[in-house]
């Protein structure tokens, strides 16, 4: 019954349906877990991301048949055997990169650098080369135990080409087919044994607040992880939809350790998109549904665009709670602030409720007053009204300003409840439908009295089913 209620309107018969049970999630009590973490690296598109599926047993790093794909390090929870640790995908090594392939080598230079063992893995359809003998050198440096994978191992020929490998010197190459499965279990069993129970380094916290860095591509999602983490945690560069797969990290702020996600820029409707853009659009709204406080980047030296809407309406959708950055304000001159406020009231009208920050990602201006933004926005999305408190206030709201007439009739309020939080939920018990106008007055005045600053508030009407009467 309660889920019918979360979803949508419905009826009621007796006054026993008045008692809603809470369906809130226990999120805030889970703990953080501290895991080792396993590096996958190599040259670009010999399958670190396939492999990194065929691990996982489900597929979230975004795969396809074009070299280049993973730009950043992203890490992923993996189970093998009872035992937990991360598995870290990154994009292709190069020793002498440029640009953005520069960037994205130094990514995966991060993570050899800070895993407690590593896969490297070579085409065994290609055998080795240049590249791979120079990753050999680089990981030879540091005392991180080393696994070679040779992938696309689908028969018995490549299997006879792929004893080449000991040429490298990190000695008995791991044959496997990720792409199939073959000899998948054998390697999770070598990289148990080669990971330690603990992290080298680094600590866990307690349950940190999940945050979705959302916004369109090239808005500098990436910039703003950067500035807060204090450290290259995303790959920046100013090639629009750099960011493909979302990338999680644990940043420090205000005492807090607050988990982020830096998401791809949705660039249109996902089921417009094709290939890459596909896959890291549907991670990206993975990535919102498993947060709790979505931060919407919006470029603010130029006019908002039908994509920032279009994630907008997803955030709202999705129920987060929400803060609004509008990035860039170094770029903002009066005139544009002008212009600016006038396509707020015009254009956010859906989320009047949402946090506001003017902030730069570029320059670090204003980025601190994110946290307490959030922080407001995340006390909204817990909050609960007690019942009768609730009912006091809402037959005082209702004898001022009764609910309009519908057929002949004016509907009554019997009873109020609020049936959950994140985001907090509110069941009308009535004798007739409310029309959205008059909804949208109570959330308006429930948001007045209560608060609810960052979070939306959802409001729900059962309605007393008409009993026939039979002589």
């Amino acid at each position: 019954m309660t889920e019918e209620v979360l979803a949508g309107d419905g009826i009621w018969t007796d006054e026993s349906e008045w008692e809603l049970t809470d369906l809130d999630g226990e999120l805030d009590g889970e703990e953080h877990l501290v895991m080792p973490t396993l590096a996958v690296v190599g040259r670009p598109n010999v399958g670190k991301s396939t492999l990194v599926n065929r691990i996982l047993g489900r597929r979230e790093a975004v795969v396809e048949d074009v070299p280049g794909v993973t730009r950043d390090r992203i890490s992923y929870e993996a189970n093998w055997s009872g035992r937990r640790f991360l598995v870290q995908d990154t994009g292709g090594w190069e020793p002498d990169a440029k640009g953005l392939q520069q960037h994205v080598a130094r990514q995966a230079e991060v993570a050899m650098a800070t895993a407690d063992a590593i896969l490297l893995v070579v085409d065994a359809t290609v055998g080795a080369t240049a590249t791979d003998e120079a990753a050999v050198r680089k990981l030879r440096r540091s005392k991180i135990p080393v696994i070679l994978v040779a992938n696309k191992v689908d028969d018995q020929k490549v299997e006879h080409e792929a004893s080449s490998l000991w040429s490298l010197g990190l000695g008995e190459p791991r044959m496997v087919s990720a792409a199939h499965g073959r000899g998948t279990g054998d390697l999770l069993d070598d990289v148990l044994a080669s990971l330690p129970e603990t992290p080298r380094e680094g600590t866990g916290g307690a349950g940190p607040r999940r945050v979705a860095l959302v916004g369109k591509p090239n808005v500098g999602k990436s910039s703003l992880l950067n500035k807060l983490a204090g450290d290259e945690r995303s790959v920046v560069h100013d090639v629009a939809g750099t960011t493909v797969d979302p990338v999680d990290s644990l940043v420090e702020l205000g005492g807090k350790t607050w988990k982020f996600v830096d998401t791809a820029g949705l660039r249109r409707k996902v089921s417009n998109a094709t290939g890459t853009e596909f896959y890291a659009s549907l991670r990206t709204k993975s990535a919102l549904e498993a947060s709790e406080v979505a931060i919407m980047l919006i470029d603010a030296s130029v006019p908002i665009t039908e994509q920032d809407l279009r994630v907008i309406s997803l955030v709202a959708d999705s129920g987060r709670a929400l803060v609004l950055a509008f990035n860039k304000w170094d770029l903002v001159d009066e005139d544009r602030r002008y212009m600016l406020e006038r396509e707020i009231d015009r254009d956010l009208v859906r989320v009047p409720w949402a946090q506001r920050v003017n902030i730069s990602a570029h320059t670090g201006r204003a980025v601190a007053k994110l946290v307490p933004q959030m922080e407001t926005a995340l006390e909204s999305w817990d909050k609960r009204i007690s019942t009768g408190r609730l009912n006091t206030w809402l037959k005082e709201v209702i004898a001022a300003t009764p609910p309009p007439m519908r057929g002949g009739r004016q509907p009554r309020v019997m009873f109020a409840t609020q049936a959950g939080t994140r985001p907090p939920t509110f069941v009308l018990f009535t004798t007739g439908f409310l029309e959205a106008g008059y909804r949208r007055f109570i959330e308006r005045r429930l948001r007045e009295e209560f608060g609810f600053d960052g979070s939306p508030v959802r409001i729900s009407v059962r309605v007393r089913e008409k009993k026939d009467r039979k002589k």
